[in-house]
């Protein structure tokens, strides 16, 4: 057996030779003369690079083998970079550069966005009492601090179903959620209904931040606001980035589910999308500004969490 002092000095002739791979030959350390030098014998250095490359291979089909396994449970919706925090999560040590080589080596391809649509149009007539209460601070303190809405749009073969959201700011969990045929002001009315029962926030703790679009600044809309103690506030003018969370969670969705299928029914949208959001997204779908947690899982520690968070 070749002992530590032994493997450091093999460790040190690998690592020279392969940077000489690319010199001349008579530029470059003979493996003798490094063996000679360090007192260590070449057949023992070529002996120890096949226990070294057997064992490397033997770590890539079993890491190949866990990786399938996230990427099979996900539905291929993670990246190299939540695959590689998985992997972290379950006690495994290996670097993102591996993790990619192996992904992709196994056929492994990360699904990708579509260029954003906006869904929603401003009416010129609620334009007046609108403030942004938000002013691009993302990330509260606590939960049920901020809450975000926007509606985004699915094909099918029956027509449009149009989704309403309620995010919730500090964990990003998806808190109250529609999908009907239209984008009428009753949607938004009840996936807010749906936030409020989920959550019960105290008179005035919750502000309900939006974009512009119709739906949003009626009048019923902000009344149903106040009536249950919500605070409603609208982003600036032209700028899509004030209602970004939410925007983010519509992005993630058409790219992990919506756009790896063809609809045909709005009852089918809707059946996939509860199993999405209910089953996965709230629960299992670790993400990065969360330190790779689940929405759930930072809810649920929230001391951690919050230290994850600063």
């Amino acid at each position: 057996m070749v002992c530590e002092p032994e493997s450091i000095k093999f460790a040190f002739i690998l690592q020279v030779r392969d940077e000489q791979a690319g010199k001349p030959r008579r530029f470059r350390y003979p493996i003798n003369f490094m063996c000679q030098m360090l007192h260590v014998s070449r057949a023992g250095f070529y002996a120890w690079i096949d226990r070294e490359e057997s064992r490397h291979a033997r770590r890539d089909v079993e890491l190949t083998r866990l990786i399938i396994a996230i990427d099979k449970t996900n539905k291929g919706r993670y990246g190299i970079d939540r695959i590689h925090a998985q992997l972290a999560r379950q006690g495994e040590r290996v670097s993102p550069k591996r993790v990619r080589r192996l992904a992709r080596a196994a056929g492994l391809a990360c699904v990708h966005p579509r260029p954003y649509r906006a869904t929603t149009l401003q009416d010129p007539a609620n334009r007046r009492g609108l403030v942004d209460l938000v002013e691009r601070n993302f990330v509260p303190e606590k939960k049920d601090q901020i809450w975000y809405g926007d509606i985004t749009y699915i094909h099918t073969a029956e027509g449009w179903a149009y989704m309403a959201t309620v995010i919730d700011g500090y964990s990003r969990k998806l808190i109250g959620w529609s999908i009907a045929d239209n984008m009428r002001e009753d949607m938004v009315v009840q996936v807010l209904d749906m936030a409020i029962r989920n959550r019960r926030p105290g008179q005035g703790e919750a502000v309900m931040h939006t974009d512009r679009g119709s739906q949003y600044t009626g009048s019923r809309f902000r009344d149903h606001c106040l009536d249950n103690g919500v605070i409603p506030s609208v982003r600036k003018t032209g700028i899509c980035f004030d209602n970004a969370a939410a925007e983010s969670f519509n992005a993630t969705l058409k790219k992990e589910l919506i756009h790896l299928h063809v609809w045909a029914t709005i009852k089918q949208v809707k059946t996939a999308i509860f199993e999405y959001v209910e089953s996965y997204y709230n629960r299992s779908r670790i993400r990065r500004e969360l330190g790779y947690l689940s929405p759930y899982e930072f809810e649920s520690r929230p001391t951690f969490s919050a230290a994850l968070a600063a």
